[in-house]
């Protein structure tokens, strides 16, 4: 059995200001580094040995795997989040109500099957290609969204809150499925720690 870390990026500039972050790209904020950093405290408080290691080719991603793991990675662009087309960088509040569907096809993105076909897939070839049983693959909200919405029907964990910025998904990979086991949002962890 393969063990699975989906771990979404940390905060970033476009995240605070609530701007539409796909495949454009912003640098991770002071909030962001520390997320990253909890990971990595994680990780090493419950003595879990990352053997493999692979990120979005956007560079928060990238970023936020290099504050985890000093371990050599693989950069993968199907790794990279849902591409809005023309809405990439425009303000958030510019966006469609849930679900996207195909709203962002019209305007030169990726429709959501598309989307999360790309994602499910990427996942899938890393573990089968992998020979470790622990994997890290640090990717973006929306990306750690569909992979959960593909594999809802094998897993018993509920998403119960909004998946932040540093989100730890741990999944198990056994005869063909992916089951998710835990979800850890560290972000809510730091900031309950400051109070």
């Amino acid at each position: 059995m393969k063990t699975i870390y989906l771990v979404r990026h940390g905060q970033t500039v476009f995240n605070l200001r609530h701007k539409i972050q796909g495949w454009c790209d912003s640098p991770l904020t002071a909030e962001g580094i520390k997320q990253g950093e909890w990971v990595k405290r994680y990780f090493d408080e419950q003595n879990i040995q990352i053997e493999d290691a692979y990120a979005s080719t956007s560079e928060r991603a990238c970023d936020t795997l290099e504050l985890i793991t000093d371990l050599p990675y693989q950069r993968v662009k199907g790794l990279k989040e849902w591409h809005f087309g023309r809405f990439e960088g425009e303000p958030e509040y510019l966006n469609p109500p849930l679900p996207y569907g195909d709203f962002f096809v019209t305007y030169g993105g990726e429709s959501e099957i598309e989307f999360k076909e790309r994602i499910s897939q990427t996942i899938q070839q890393i573990v089968d290609d992998a020979s470790a049983q622990s994997i890290l693959i640090v990717s973006h909200g929306a990306a750690c969204r569909q992979f959960m919405r593909q594999w809802a029907h094998t897993s018993a964990v509920d998403q119960k809150s909004p998946l932040k910025n540093g989100c730890i998904l741990i999944f198990h990979y056994q005869n063909n499925q992916f089951r998710l086991d835990k979800i850890i949002n560290p972000a809510s962890e730091i900031n309950e720690s400051a109070h």
